[in-house]
């Protein structure tokens, strides 16, 4: 009986060592016995650690359970011998089936703090590393088994913790049954209780008379004849349960039935801090403690020191040395047999990154907890839609990766094209390999991407699984699917993440459902949320040969001049706001038709058409302030407004209109920046005498909406506005015969003028 902490060193290489010492017959695991048939492909070339046993439920694959190992796991090691010497291995834990049907109540106790308390140390990872991880004696395990007896006296297990216990005995007994002479049993050290004797009640063995040292079932090594246990001795106090209690125990549980695989992993999902209940610390570190040769704290700091150096950062052999020998010293003072990772850290810090905390947490990231990914072999049971990915990934030389990295795609490569289709494909299928990014460049053929491939996706793969067999025809099934329940601005947004995928198959029929409802939807606000979509999809038409859009967007655009003048009746407060960003949204969906070309010829350019409803909206007087002062503002900055806009400003904040309303007008107005408050001194003036204005009731009913308007300005803006206004300058240049030309060159300015309309495209003839 070998009872091991999961994922320790120390555990791993005494168990490894021990193994090949009494050269088992039969190795029993913990694990789920459903992957019995799956531990040959540990012997695979192909199998690179850490992987982890997945068991799912088929049309249920939320329902999903992970079994994670690493090289540094006790367990992988058990089952590497046994790949390696051509040994029977299985699995001994609950099956998954009744695993994923049952609640889950997992021990609550800590053994491993219990024992820590109880040797005076206050760090239990510190007390295990000293006792196990840095020496790795196989001894160290009697040791274990001894002192967790202790710390399991009088524990009774209940719930699904007592039936795992009860499945082991079973399983361990049937192999006893079965004629295995050395029969091994790896599992965590607080089930080692509960599965040695007396309590344990095996059939009589007959063990070899001579031979190496035999580790039996019941626990103790025995050279010779073995003594016979009888079969259904009865349970002594304390003890677990006899044969027939563990069958009453386990009859008639629940059940699912389930598939297994192995699946890649990582060492960051081992880490404690990431959830997993059985993680460590720091997978990095252990990795290294199990694999290092000799000098594990020498070759630690020299690593630490290259990577240091591949950032370009001074670190010589001298700090190295250094930074050993402060480690040593620390452990010695400390009564520590090796040099620990919080030695070693001290030492980075100290010695290498000169307490520079950045530099630290490089080491941190890239080395305790590391991300190295796993890989499994070709011959392992996928489902077909993640076999498919796997050879787009090998077409598109896509290599999943656990580090983020960052791509920026030409998408008029057809290689970065095709990468582009598959991370949209994916994300369509709710499997966000890919994270888009901010595009450095404004074109529409360049996409970045941050691209960090997580164990969990391969759970999404196989909820995904449902739609299709391949990428492409999964996203087109879940794509129709979407479309045929979404409402028209949903429909919209669908089109925008289905052209970039590029789903021959789905696009169309999703262009059938936004016909369809944009001819019997009849809610303006509806149009007005699924243009700016339609349009920003359509920029894409030319890089990814899709088909136009201009004849659905023309006909939306038609629909919503004809019905927005109704639609702006009778909104309050918050109806207004929403109806403000609509506009917003239209207004600039027509500025691209025109700059895209997406209006017909016969047609009237999309944003004149705009234009014209604004300028025949804004004649009204019973529009919300917001959306009245943002409808001038649109017209104002594209000079389509019929009167002068310090003169609208001027009605609007006139004393004849509520405070409210007059601030909401400036609210709607400067929404698009103040800087127009800086270049225009009539603005300003006409916004500072109504402020000054106000009686002190009104200006604190008016301040909420003020405050918004203003602090949503950058502050250089603000600062120029209140520089303006604690000068006066801008104040006196707005009243008649004021000094706001006094020291201007007509004759130079003109030359100014005219360059920057030149530039703005705009004729130079008339008023400048």
């Amino acid at each position: 009986m070998l009872g091991v902490r999961h994922h320790g060193p120390g555990s791993a290489r005494a168990v490894r060592d021990e193994l090949h010492r009494i050269r088992p017959d039969l190795v029993l695991v913990e694990g789920p016995p459903e992957a019995d048939g799956l531990v040959g492909l540990a012997a695979d070339p192909g199998m690179r650690p850490p992987v982890a046993l997945l068991a799912y439920v088929p049309g249920e694959p939320s329902r999903a359970a992970f079994w994670p190992f690493a090289e540094f796991s006790p367990e992988w090691q058990a089952i590497a011998y046994a790949a390696g010497a051509g040994v029977e291995a299985r699995f001994c834990d609950l099956p998954a089936a009744h695993a994923l049907a049952l609640d889950a109540d997992p021990v609550r106790r800590d053994p491993v703090g219990e024992l820590a308390r109880a040797a005076g140390y206050d760090d239990p990872e510190r007390w295990w590393e000293d006792l196990v991880e840095h020496r790795g004696e196989a001894g160290t395990l009697d040791v274990i088994a001894e002192a967790m007896r202790a710390v399991r006296d009088g524990h009774v297990a209940e719930g699904v913790e007592a039936r795992r216990e009860a499945y082991m005995r079973r399983t361990l007994r049937k192999a006893a049954r079965e004629g295995f002479a050395r029969i091994a049993v790896v599992c965590g050290a607080w089930h080692l209780p509960a599965l040695t004797p007396p309590a344990l009640t095996l059939p009589a063995l007959t063990l070899p008379a001579l031979g190496p040292p035999v580790l039996t079932p019941p626990g103790r090594r025995v050279r010779g004849p073995a003594t016979a246990v009888p079969e259904g001795a009865p349970a002594g106090p304390g003890r677990p349960p006899s044969a027939a209690e563990d069958e009453r125990l386990l009859r008639g549980l629940p059940k699912v039935r389930v598939e297994m695989t192995w699946v890649p992993w990582t060492h960051g999902r081992l880490a404690a801090g990431a959830g997993y209940g059985a993680g460590v610390a720091a997978p990095g570190w252990y990795e290294h403690l199990f694999t290092a040769p000799d000098r594990p704290v020498e070759r630690w700091l020299a690593r630490a020191a290259a990577i240091l150096r591949e950032e370009g950062l001074p670190v010589s052999s001298a700090h190295v040395i250094e930074a050993v020998r402060l480690a040593g010293g620390l452990a010695a003072l400390r009564g520590r047999p090796l040099a620990g990772l919080s030695e070693v850290t001290e030492a980075v810090r100290a010695v290498l990154c000169d307490g520079d905390e950045p530099k630290v947490e490089l080491v941190q990231r890239r080395m305790v907890v590391g991300e190295r990914l796993g890989r499994v072999p070709e011959a392992t049971p996928m489902v077909p839609l993640r076999r498919d990915l796997r050879d787009e990934q090998r077409r598109l030389r896509m290599k999943p990766e656990t580090l983020t990295g960052e791509h920026d795609l030409d998408l008029r490569r057809p290689l970065d094209l095709g990468r582009s289709r598959l991370l949209h494909r994916l994300a369509l299928l709710d499997v966000p390999w890919g994270t888009p990014r901010r595009a450095r460049s404004k074109g529409t053929f360049k996409e970045s991407w941050s691209l960090e491939w997580r164990p969990e996706l391969d759970v999404a793969l196989i909820e995904a699984a449902v739609w299709g067999i391949t990428v492409e025809s999964a996203a087109t099934a879940r794509v129709r699917d979407l479309a045929d329940g979404a409402g028209l601005p949903e429909l919209a947004a669908l089109v925008e993440r289905c052209l970039p995928a590029h789903l021959p198959g789905a696009l169309p029929y999703v262009l059938a459902r936004i016909e369809d409802r944009a001819a019997l939807d009849g809610e303006v606000r509806h149009l007005m949320a699924a243009l700016p979509a339609l349009v920003r999809a359509r920029r894409y038409g030319d890089v990814r040969g899709t088909e136009g859009l201009a004849d659905v967007t023309e006909s939306m655009l038609a629909r919503i001049c004809a019905g927005l003048s109704p639609a702006l009746t009778g909104l309050d407060e918050d109806a207004a706001r929403a109806m403000a960003a609509l506009v917003d949204g239209v207004h600039a969906a027509s500025g691209l038709m025109d700059a895209a070309g997406l209006t017909g010829a016969a047609a009237p350019m999309g944003s004149r058409r705009w234009l014209t409803t604004l300028g025949a909206v804004a004649r009204r007087d019973d529009l919300p302030g917001l959306l009245d002062g943002r409808i001038v503002r649109i017209l104002s900055d594209a000079e389509a407004l019929e009167d002068d806009v310090a003169a609208r400003m001027a009605r609007s904040m006139s004393p004849g209109n509520p405070p409210a309303r007059s601030a909401a007008w400036i609210e709607g107005f400067l929404s698009g920046g103040g800087l127009l408050l800086v270049h225009d001194p009539r603005l300003l003036a006409t916004v500072d005498a109504w402020l000054t204005g106000l009686s002190s009731q009104e200006f604190a009913d008016a301040l909420p909406l003020l405050r918004r308007t203003f602090g949503a300005f950058p502050a250089p803006e603000r600062r120029m506005i209140g520089r303006r206004i604690r000068s006066g300058s801008a104040l006196r240049s707005s009243e008649p015969g004021g000094d706001a030309g006094a020291d201007l060159d007509d004759g130079l300015a003109a030359g100014a003028v005219r360059t920057v309309r030149e530039i703005l495209g705009r004729e130079t003839g008339g008023r400048p």
